[in-house]
């Protein structure tokens, strides 16, 4: 069963971006209070609206210019400037197109100057286009030209305002004002041309200013219309996403039980992560039985080192749901891919903390089973940071044998292979504790070395490494580390269970007597979290959802 370990970020009740260039910082940012705002999802949302609305308009535009470009009669109609901003408002569509990211959040600002450019310069080119041929017309003295010109002004002030209508997620109020100012563009272009020019003013017909009109207020109507029903139909599927008093706000990730989802209290303003089993397990029983008993396994649970459940329900329409603790900080995972491996006092300081946790699940008769990288955190609580927390108790199970054990599927390896016991690897004997040991070992190694115990092509090949081969010295990768550590490293990744720490409480202080332990403080894990927020303003602090 997978887990899930996404930032995300709650600072000053603020959204906070993410700095994808970095790699820091936080992934998501919750929706504040209970109506959708401009969140970092509606923001992505309308960052690859606004690339499509910049294709579509690229590509209008690039049939127009190859279409001149073919047939150079045609640009005869205009004068040579109105070609070449043709030419610029085409490249420029064409590189927010390309550029525009869609995966990484951006500024509202950012997106609204996007906006601005994606629709402002084909607006500002009609303009140019439209009024230089009826300044062609007047001087040519073409009467039958001001007219045709009079009848094609709404054809594309229709488009553009049907485009940004059906791409650009807004509110009505604002598309009307948008739209409005488009479908009023031509008809004051059509009276300053009248008023500059009297060939076109003796041209135009009272009939065919009063067609332009209402054709110009229908084709502001029709799209107004469309984006208020579109917002409207958005709203009501943001207040379908509700579980209880809980509102979510956007979906984290999702692994073999459930899907994870940030959220909020609509009383409290708390942010939380909400597991939602799927529905399409629902019918299940052995699947239900085992969401109850991951639940009920992770509230026994009140460690400081161990993520904490605030509840647990269910709605009427059947679905299951629990609501757990939001974490500040980074998991063991995202921390040595980003900042490399570990120095030995930090391991300790994390480890000890994860024992401590791990002891309490065990002396409540539990096994996790799936101790990885990703299910260590190092967060800050309290004022207090690189505080470990234990995640995700998907895979947890009773030591004592009873019914529960059916709720495992029959033959089925849990865990992860990268860091799984030699017992969980061949699938013999029932893990206990000592499988947890393990795999801590294992996540200690990849911490001090970068890499885990052993690596292959396939998970067997990984899983039979775990069972049957010795693991290299973490020293043959990094010769500095203590000495102590490294045996302490070594012991736990023992193949046979009774030759490592028979518990939790013996590595801690096994732990505890190293040369490293007591070197990394509470000082200096806050000056190390300031270091690395200090690169970007907008990387303060991450937060994790625990379990999926």
């Amino acid at each position: 069963m997978a887990s899930i370990s996404l930032d995300a970020t709650l600072i000053d009740n603020t959204p906070v971006e993410y700095d994808s260039s970095s790699g820091r910082g936080p992934r998501m940012a919750l929706v504040e209070g209970s109506a959708p705002c401009l969140s970092t999802e509606t923001r992505l949302a309308l960052a690859g609206r606004l690339r499509s609305a910049a294709l579509v308009l690229f590509f209008g535009f690039s049939l127009f210019v190859a279409w001149q470009l073919i047939n150079p009669t045609l640009r005869l109609h205009y004068s040579p400037h109105v070609f070449w901003f043709e030419l610029v408002v085409t490249g420029v569509l064409g590189a927010a197109s390309t550029l525009l990211c869609v995966r990484c959040p951006v500024t509202l600002n950012r997106l609204r100057w996007a906006e601005v450019a994606i629709f402002g310069l084909p607006a500002a080119f009609f303009v140019v286009m439209q009024y230089d041929a009826f300044a062609i017309s007047a001087r040519e003295t073409n009467a039958i030209d001001c007219m045709i010109l009079m009848e094609g002004l709404p054809i594309y002030w229709y488009g553009l305002a049907c485009t940004y209508a059906l791409f650009i997620p807004s509110t009505w109020r604002r598309a009307a004002a948008i739209v409005g100012a488009m479908a009023a563009a031509p008809i004051v272009l059509a009276l300053v041309a009248a008023w500059r020019h009297e060939v076109v003013a003796d041209a135009l017909s009272p009939d065919q200013w009063i067609k332009l009109v209402l054709v110009m207020v229908i084709g502001a109507v029709v799209p107004i219309t469309g984006v208020h029903v579109i917002s409207r139909l958005r709203r009501e599927a943001f207040e379908a996403r509700q579980l209880g008093q809980y509102r979510l706000s956007r979906l984290l990730g999702s692994g073999g039980m459930g899907e994870v989802y940030l959220g909020e209290h609509q009383l409290l303003k708390r942010p939380c992560a909400i597991k939602v089993i799927h529905p399409e397990k629902a019918g299940d029983p052995h699947a239900l039985a085992r969401f109850e008993r991951e639940v009920r396994a992770a509230a026994r649970l009140s460690h400081w080192n161990t993520i904490e459940i605030f509840d647990y329900g269910r709605t009427a329409d059947g679905t299951f749901y629990y609501v757990m603790e939001y974490l500040p900080g980074m998991s063991v995972a995202d921390l040595v891919e980003r900042y490399g491996p570990m120095p030995p006092a930090r391991v300790v300081h994390l480890l000890k903390q994860t024992c401590q946790g791990l002891r309490e699940a065990h002396q409540a008769g539990l096994v996790h089973r799936d101790i990885k990288p990703g299910n260590i955190f190092a967060a800050q609580r309290g004022g207090v940071y690189d505080v470990a927390k234990l995640l995700d108790f998907g895979l947890v199970k009773p030591l004592e044998n009873g019914e529960d054990i059916r709720l495992t599927q029959e033959g089925a390896i849990t865990g992860s292979p990268l860091f799984m016991s030699p017992e969980q690897s061949v699938g013999h004997d029932e893990p206990d504790a000592r499988s947890d040991i393990y795999s801590l070992g294992a996540v200690a190694y990849f911490m001090l070395t970068g890499r885990p115990p052993f690596i292959g092509a396939k998970p067997l090949q990984v899983m039979f490494a775990h069972a049957h081969e010795e693991v290299s010295p973490p020293s043959q990768w990094r010769a500095e580390l203590p000495g102590d550590l490294e045996m302490i490293v070594l012991r736990c990744l023992s193949k046979k269970p009774e030759d490592r720490y028979q518990d939790a409480e013996s590595l801690r202080r096994a732990l505890a007597d190293c040369s490293a332990a007591g070197m990394w403080s509470d000082d200096r894990a806050a000056a190390w979290w300031r270091d690395a927020e200090r690169p970007s303003a907008a990387d303060r602090s991450t937060a994790a959802p625990a379990l999926a």
